[in-house]
């Protein structure tokens, strides 16, 4: 059991994590760069040290014991908190120093990408050193990932509010509802009815959408996605309706392959948020980046989504 942290701990550790991410020794060689042996000592060694087996590796496969999966935490948390001190030691006097997580959902509208782009730049120019970190998941993994401490700030659609989150709309984006080149209604796209929309089948979101369903959610509803690619993966088979990003399907409709079922019609509009924890939870730098945020939003700038 460990008495006292030292340098190799600290490394066998690493060595540990990066197993952990890869889901096993032979993968983690490509991220390591060092060999199976070696890892596999080393490993063991982390082992032997802590007094305790932290995964089972094998015919079976790799998994985390009890003991792993708490340590796994623990390590993560050690080695956020060996970097952060670092960071600050070599930028004493700065008033921002430190990690920011951000988690956002994938294919936002260019314009939105471009007032997210404005508020890091904004960032940067304070007096700062702080690194960044961006990763892109579901909503429910944001929030998820919101709440564990993983990440400080989710930017995206979330149908749901938890009690311990804020929620600041940043944008919002219209969907539409669209065929493909080969369905039945493509050669009436634009002017197609409801009734007439009804009678076909659509894929849908398999996450709640309360927007839609509001106004005209389908009843011949045979297959479900949680993202916009597979939903325009089933749409473009020629055997499915579904809604889809104006700006996502747009280059599909330039090249003939999407038309909108009635634009004026068969459409809603989504509302994306920033999420942060409640205030009392906020570090000086979330605290900035959300001033930031606003701060981009708020000044004008040229739609690139034209």
């Amino acid at each position: 059991m460990f008495s006292q942290l030292t340098d190799l701990d600290l490394r066998l550790i690493r060595v540990f994590l990066a197993i952990v991410d890869a889901g096993g020794i032979t993968p983690a060689q490509a991220t390591l760069n060092i060999g199976q042996s070696t890892i596999s000592t080393q490993l063991a060694t982390l082992e032997t040290r802590l007094g305790y087996r932290l995964c089972e590796r094998g015919r079976a496969g790799f998994n985390l014991s009890a003991r792993g999966e708490q340590f796994v935490d623990a390590a993560r948390a050690l080695l956020s908190a060996v970097d952060t001190f670092g960071m600050q030691v070599r930028n004493v006097g700065r008033k921002l120093v430190g990690t920011l997580d951000i988690g956002m959902i994938g294919h936002t509208p260019m314009s939105a990408s471009a007032r997210i782009s404005d508020a890091i730049g904004r960032f940067r120019a304070r007096d700062q050193s702080v690194r960044f970190s961006i990763l892109v998941r579901s909503p429910g993994e944001l929030e998820e990932l919101l709440l564990n401490g993983r990440i400080q700030i989710g930017i995206g659609y979330f149908w749901h509010r938890v009690p311990s989150l804020e929620y600041t709309e940043v944008f919002a984006e219209d969907q539409f509802a669209y065929c493909a080149k080969g369905h039945p209604l493509f050669a009436q796209a634009g002017k197609v009815t409801a009734d007439a929309a009804a009678q076909h089948e659509w894929a849908w979101r398999s996450y709640p959408v309360p927007e839609a369903e509001s106004s005209s959610p389908p009843r011949n509803v045979t297959a479900v996605a949680d993202n916009m690619e597979a939903v325009a993966m089933l749409v473009l088979s020629g055997h499915h309706l579904g809604y889809l990003p104006a700006h996502f399907a747009a280059p599909f409709v330039a090249q003939g392959l999407l038309a909108a079922l009635n634009p004026a019609r068969m459409r809603y509009r989504v509302a994306f948020h920033m999420v942060t924890r409640a205030r009392p939870h906020r570090t000086d730098i979330v605290a900035a980046f959300i001033d930031d945020m606003k701060a981009a939003h708020a000044a004008p700038m040229r739609d690139v989504d034209a």
